[in-house]
């Protein structure tokens, strides 16, 4: 993604980049304990589209990672409804959906993750091919794991609101 640069008066800027026939995508969450004392940013990388297969098993992999009962929040993509009715109709247990409304990223706390990702640290960076671009990816998620005051700033951007005291830092 490119944003601003500079170059010498007079030099247009150049950025050199690798041709664009491969693909990664990435499935995230923006996770809030039921207590509320903590904040978690898992994801996975895909080196290709993500389909209803992925959607579903990163949310079995949630589920066995936290190990407590879900409530997913998903916007209405195709992929998303899919995986639900795939999920519900499993023997997983313990997971409820609730849906965003249709076209409104801006109540989504993933999306500003994104945002911060790929405008923020990745904004003008070219890489040599996909393996260098996965492990950029990687390392500005994992980066995001470390923030807590940007962990919060994605409830904020969506403007849901966490109440003071029931948010507080942990030393884990």
């Amino acid at each position: 993604m490119n944003r601003r640069t500079w170059a010498l008066r007079g030099q247009t800027p150049i950025q050199r980049a690798w041709d664009r026939y491969d693909r990664l995508s990435v499935i995230g969450a923006v996770v809030l304990s039921p207590t509320r004392c903590r904040i978690s940013t898992p994801f996975q990388i895909h080196d290709d589209h993500v389909r209803t297969t992925e959607a579903v098993a990163f949310v079995k992999q949630l589920r066995r990672q936290l190990q407590r009962p879900l409530i997913v929040c998903w916007d209405r993509w195709q992929v998303h409804r899919s995986a639900a009715k795939q999920i519900a109709a499993s023997r997983i247990k313990n997971v409820e959906f609730e849906w965003l409304p249709a076209y409104a990223p801006e109540l989504n706390p993933v999306e500003p993750r994104w945002s911060h990702a790929k405008y923020g640290k990745l904004a003008n960076f070219t890489p040599d091919d996909a393996p260098e671009l996965k492990r950029s990816v990687r390392s500005t998620l994992n980066g995001q794991a470390n923030d807590h005051r940007l962990k919060l700033s994605f409830f904020t951007a969506a403007k849901l609101p966490l109440r003071r005291g029931h948010l507080r830092r942990r030393n884990h």
